[in-house]
């Protein structure tokens, strides 16, 4: 019996190795013959760089750069020496949990650290990046990131800009002569399970800004400004792709990525599949089961178990989802190759009690569906 185990995270309880762990574990107990492969996951969010280093065996590294509103904060980023990937998770450097709820300032944040990631990247050789932008905390166009790589903005008396998105109104030139020439030499993948422009009442301000502190005035004025920026960048590239899907993901870090590095938009599961060699090890299996915090409606856009169905069905592989609830709609996936979701509670229980007892549920959820499984399959036989 060979069951390979690819969950995703469950937020503020365990990173997605510690998941696939507590799995493996209760399945152990409950068929100590079963062979346990665990394929920690992710959706391009938070966890994406963890969860490729664990399945992979890459290195992670460690650079201090600057935070969102401008303080140092040490940042992670993982590599991958056989095939020169680096792997740039942006809410290490820029994420929204690095600033406290009463603190956060869509109009002030800046992307400046991630580029420093990059930078540090492209310093170690790296071929490829793969650039996971959830969890982001900026709304300033990826204009820090690029900044931090070498391009100057300038307002109308030759003066850098401020750093934030709202400082992009004042901007009157762009300079890109010292722009990092070892981007156009390096394939940037952007890993992102959105589709917005950067612009418009579905673009990076509008959907993303509020979340981020924006008030609706805020959100109207970055989005002007983000507008001016992308005029400028039009006529600097002498190509406007603030309508393409995607680039007003992160606060328009997609725009950034896709104007400048001529990025490719990939759904973050699919990266993570395969830098993971999921297809390799689903081959064969004879159970998948995978699983994240809330399961519902909204796993169809692209969350990790859609993703994970997707690579075992193509293989005849049946899936099971363990979740930490099961929320509206979660029924719908069964037409998209789940074949049964179970949640992690056995009774009542509230939130707080149930993250920091996650990993003993998940060992008694994991047992309770393999011993179903191993009776089924003795009365198949």
């Amino acid at each position: 019996m060979k069951i390979v185990i690819a969950p995703d995270s469950f937020k503020d309880s365990l990173e997605a190795a510690g998941v696939a762990r507590a799995i493996a574990a209760g399945i152990t107990n409950a068929w100590p013959e079963a062979e346990c492969i665990e394929c920690p996951m992710a959706d391009g969010g938070e966890g994406t760089m963890q969860a490729i280093l664990a399945a992979s065996q890459g290195e992670l590294r460690h650079l201090t750069v600057r935070g969102p509103l401008g303080e140092p904060v040490e940042a992670g980023w993982g590599w991958l020496a056989q095939t020169r990937t680096a792997i740039i998770e942006m809410a290490q450097a820029s994420g929204l949990q690095l600033i406290p709820t009463g603190q956060r300032d869509a109009c002030r944040s800046s992307t400046w650290g991630t580029g420093e990631l990059i930078a540090a990247a492209l310093a170690a050789g790296a071929q490829r990046i793969v650039l996971a932008i959830g969890g982001s905390a900026t709304n300033d166009g990826g204009s820090g990131m690029l900044r931090a790589l070498g391009l100057r903005l300038l307002d109308a008396e030759g003066r850098p800009l401020e750093e934030g998105g709202l400082a992009l109104a004042k901007l009157a030139r762009i300079d890109a002569s010292d722009l990092d020439p070892r981007l156009a030499e390096v394939q940037v993948e952007v890993a992102a399970d959105v589709d917005n422009p950067l612009c418009g009442p579905h673009g990076a301000s509008a959907i993303f800004g509020p979340q981020k502190g924006a008030s609706p005035e805020q959100v109207q004025a970055l989005d002007q400004a983000l507008g001016h920026f992308a005029d400028h960048c039009r006529d600097l590239l002498g190509e406007d792709v603030r309508e393409y899907p995607g680039c007003g993901a992160a606060g328009g870090m997609g725009f950034a990525a896709k104007a400048f590095m001529a990025a490719r938009f990939r759904p973050g599961v699919d990266v993570v599949a395969e830098l993971a060699w999921l297809e390799a090890l689903v081959e064969g299996a004879d159970l998948v089961i995978t699983g994240e915090g809330r399961f519902d409606a909204q796993t169809l856009r692209g969350k990790t178990p859609l993703g994970v169905a997707r690579v075992a069905k193509r293989h005849g592989v049946p899936v099971v989802v363990i979740a930490g609830t099961l929320g509206e709609g979660y029924e719908q996936l069964y037409a998209h190759g789940i074949d049964a979701a179970f949640a992690l509670t056995s009774g009542p229980m509230n939130l707080e009690q149930a993250c920091s007892d996650a990993e003993r549920l998940l060992r008694a959820r994991a047992g309770d569906i393999v011993r179903l499984w191993r009776l089924a399959a003795h009365r198949g036989q």
